[in-house]
């Protein structure tokens, strides 16, 4: 796989710019080798063959037209593509492998589960999707396939489904898909015309990190990512939960903050951040003195401060992503973002790790940050490094993590942590985490041989599905 790994020093200027790691992988091909025969090369440069958000290109004739505007070579062959298949993609956590995207190399070896998951086909998330087809007591999981947010995507995944179908002579007999309505894996699995079950988002990354374990009981589960519709129609995402494969309860979360614009906020983090201060602040946050604020057109400002005000395409959330994001704006780290989780990974790779402080966060019904969002402000007012205060923010984090599930464990006498969610791919925060849990005894899981991000979900999603049809056949 592509193996993400702290850099020593930098290849080159244009390289993984503002960042501390760089993905890399050894040459396993005769041709790699050529390569650097012939170039004389210490490294090379590569990127899958696909334009951004679309499936890899699979004709030769469409690579060199559609790729050549954005590389000095494409790599062809005289062999056709039959399957589209990605590199996988991998880092390292306390002396382990966590696969980032489960694709070459890894898909479709099967996950063997003490669950009876035979004809049900689960059909994944939206974004960095994989699907799952179950066959017997083996969860079968497709390579990775991408985000289903245009045509193309969604013939890859049809195309891949059928391949599956055929190649593992699997029949779907039920079908389980994200219960947000408006997701086109949704849409597809509804148009099956077989039984359907509705899972939640992140019960289902809890149940993913379960089935990988072959956990079968009540658990404390942590799911942070980015998005995920709720059972109360708001956007999860920073959620602690009470669960088994078949339920859940959710215990607490992080509060609800307006995303004045709606999906817009991933590209643009700056909004995330504006509606938190005009959360604390009320309009006296425009009187604040902080870079990205500065950088930012005051009529554009002015109609997001009315978005906020009149609830105009502002859908609440809960998402530990949108904090992540609210503060690598803050910071002027990252205001606008060019690609998936731009703003949180810029966040990560400039931790001071000598920097052991952190914020204050209040723990009532919910989990608010708003004093950690003042207190940032606070430390940019008195110039205090970007890196600190990324440090200390990490550190709020993973003291939230410790001080909620320590509550938990107290309550319910429950021991076993289960992580999941896109958050759990920032080493630092699943570094640490693991680390303090296990020092306060607590048995933590967290994913290494399937994604913890919604790559991940599918596993979930049948682990769910068989539970609840083993629960049903049985009367329970």
């Amino acid at each position: 796989p592509i193996v993400l790994l702290r850099e020593k020093k930098k290849l080159a200027m244009g390289v993984s710019v503002g960042f501390d790691k760089v993905g890399a992988m050894l040459p396993y091909m005769p041709f790699h080798y050529m390569l650097f025969e012939k170039l004389d090369l210490p490294a090379l440069v590569l990127t899958s063959g696909n334009i951004s958000d679309e499936p890899i290109v699979i004709e030769n004739d469409i690579a060199l037209e559609s790729l050549s505007a954005i590389s000095d070579a494409v790599l062809i062959y005289n062999r056709d593509i039959f399957n589209r298949t990605d590199d996988s993609v991998a880092f390292v956590v306390n002396r382990r492998e966590r696969l980032i995207r489960r694709s070459r190399g890894y898909a479709p070896q099967p996950v063997n589960l003490k669950l009876n998951v035979d004809g049900i086909f689960a059909a994944g998330a939206e974004l960095v999707n994989a699907f799952c087809i179950g066959k017997g007591n083996q969860a079968i999981m497709s390579q990775h396939i991408g985000d289903l947010k245009n045509l193309e995507a969604l013939e890859f995944y049809t195309e891949s489904f059928e391949r599956h179908k055929k190649l593992f002579r699997m029949k779907p007999e039920l079908v389980v898909h994200d219960m947000h309505p408006d997701y086109l894996s949704t849409k597809f699995a509804k148009e099956m015309g077989i039984p359907a079950i509705e899972v939640q988002h992140h019960h289902s990354h809890i149940a993913s990190c379960m089935a990988e374990y072959n956990l079968d009981e009540k658990v404390i589960g942590v799911s942070f990512d980015g998005t995920g519709l709720g059972d109360d129609g708001h956007i999860w995402g920073g959620e602690f939960f009470v669960c088994d494969l078949a339920d859940y309860k959710r215990y607490t979360h992080f509060d609800y903050i307006p995303l004045p614009g709606g999906d817009s906020v991933t590209k643009e983090p700056w909004r995330t951040a504006v509606s938190f201060l005009h959360k604390i602040y009320g309009k006296k946050f425009l009187g604040l003195d902080l870079p990205f604020l500065r950088d930012l057109d005051n009529s554009k400002l002015n109609l997001i401060v009315q978005a906020i005000e009149k609830n105009i395409n502002s859908p609440l959330s809960s998402s530990a992503g949108r904090l992540f994001d609210a503060v690598a704006a803050l910071t002027n780290l990252c205001p606008v973002s060019k690609f998936h989780a731009e703003a949180p990974m810029r966040l990560e790779a400039v931790i001071n790790f000598k920097e052991d402080g952190a914020y204050s966060f209040d723990f009532g019904d919910v989990i608010s940050f708003e004093d950690t969002i003042r207190e940032i402000v606070e430390d940019l007012k008195e110039g205090i490094p970007v890196a600190d205060i990324s440090a200390k923010f990490h550190n709020t984090v993973i003291n939230v993590v410790f001080g909620v599930v320590s509550m938990i464990r107290k309550e319910t006498g429950l021991d076993k942590v289960v992580l999941s969610g896109g958050t759990f791919q920032n080493r630092y925060i699943l570094q640490n985490v693991e680390t303090i849990l296990t020092l306060e005894g607590f048995k933590v899981y967290s994913q290494a041989n399937i994604p913890s991000n919604d790559g991940g979900v599918a596993l979930g999603q049948i682990a769910i599905a068989a539970k609840r049809r083993e629960l049903q056949i049985s009367g329970t």
